[in-house]
């Protein structure tokens, strides 16, 4: 089967203040029409990216982008996106929100009862007849989201683009629409590609799921066939061994085989512990709570100031050069006193000096 969406070599690299961040690299997929692709991984490896760059809302730095053979170089009414926000405008009801985009598309060319005969049959799709004179702030979450997908497949795009749409709904709401979206993509037949964060969602929802690799500069780790008949019923698929299978194969995918921030745990556990290590235990003419606090203060301005593999040899010699020492081999610092002989507390001189080091 040709592909419906290609994508060939493309890498997305963003100028920032410190310099280019590569959030995607190497990226070669082929999608056919009519199938249903979710994009998972972890936070930060590029999932909305890649499909923004499909939907044309950014340029790739490079490679190129295919939607039925034209490349895409912009927005265009054959792919509609759903957001995870409705992004419903408030002073519309909802039957205005979904003729506003029907009419964009089709206004040239239809005249007004058939642009309404459209915007009528996007909400039954999705079955909100019965709310289309209603406010965005007058319906609950799930309907503001039916209200956006709606919005989508009325402009009867050819790829339907999905941003996580139901990742800020309760679980029973999200339940009912990853069925109902079942529904409506064996009624259109449209190409979706869909972001989600969730695994069972994925497995229930594709035909293939992309799983990403950890960010920054995130390519495509493996990509898993759901060899699993349609229509799906969830509560038959839950004891499907099919079913069973892909889900571990994602799980194993995400939490072990590419399980986010290991190695940033271990720096920040080797640059916090020496500092604790040689917070001073005996501080003679210091209110009570003062040598924790102080602990605490010198914990966040050092990990804060240096993380960096070489930072607990520093903090070591720092520290261990200090003087004088307590009994116990503690570094004592002399508690500053005022003109009057009163102790200033360390913890407030602590604050004093961070707070000039960063200003």
């Amino acid at each position: 089967m040709s592909p419906f969406v290609k994508i060939e070599r493309v890498g997305q690299t963003f100028n920032t203040r410190r310099g280019n961040f590569v959030a995607l690299r190497d990226i070669d997929l082929s999608i056919a029409k009519g199938e249903f692709v979710t994009l998972i991984g972890h936070s930060g490896c590029g999932k909305s990216t890649l499909l923004n760059l499909i939907a044309g809302l950014t340029r790739p730095t490079t490679g190129v982008l295919l939607s039925a053979g034209r490349e895409i170089t912009g927005p265009g009414p054959d792919r509609g996106v759903v957001f995870q926000n409705h992004s419903l405008l408030p002073w519309l009801t909802c039957f205005e929100n979904v003729y506003l985009a029907v009419e964009r598309v089709f206004g040239a060319t239809e005249n007004k009862p058939a642009l309404k005969a459209r915007t009528h049959a996007a909400l039954e799709l999705v079955g909100l007849t019965h709310a289309q004179g209603k406010l965005p702030r007058e319906i609950s979450g799930g309907m503001k989201q039916r209200v956006g997908i709606a919005r989508a497949l009325s402009i009867e795009p050819q790829v339907l683009l999905m941003d996580e749409p139901f990742g800020a709904l309760d679980a029973l709401t999200r339940t009912h629409l990853q069925d109902e979206l079942l529904k409506i993509v064996a009624h259109t037949r449209s190409t979706t590609v869909m972001v989600t964060h969730d695994v069972d969602e994925a497995v229930l929802l594709s035909d293939r799921i992309v799983m990403l690799t950890n960010g920054p500069a995130a390519t495509i780790g493996q990509i898993l066939e759901v060899n699993i008949p349609r229509p799906r019923d969830r509560v038959a698929l839950a004891s499907d061994p099919a079913y069973q299978a892909a889900r571990a194969a994602v799980v194993d995918f995400l939490h072990h085989r590419h399980a986010p921030g290991r190695a940033d745990a271990k720096v920040a556990s080797r640059v916090v512990s020496p500092v604790i290590e040689h917070a001073p235990s005996a501080m003679p003419n210091v209110a009570p709570g003062t040598q924790e606090a102080v602990a605490a203060l010198r914990v966040t301005q050092s990990a804060a100031e240096d993380i960096s593999p070489e930072a607990p040899a520093r903090l070591h010699v720092a520290s261990s050069s200090a003087t004088p020492t307590s009994p116990a081999g503690d570094v004592v610092r002399p508690a500053p006193t005022t003109p009057a002989g009163d102790v200033v507390r360390p913890a407030l001189v602590s604050v004093a000096r961070a707070a000039g080091a960063r200003g």
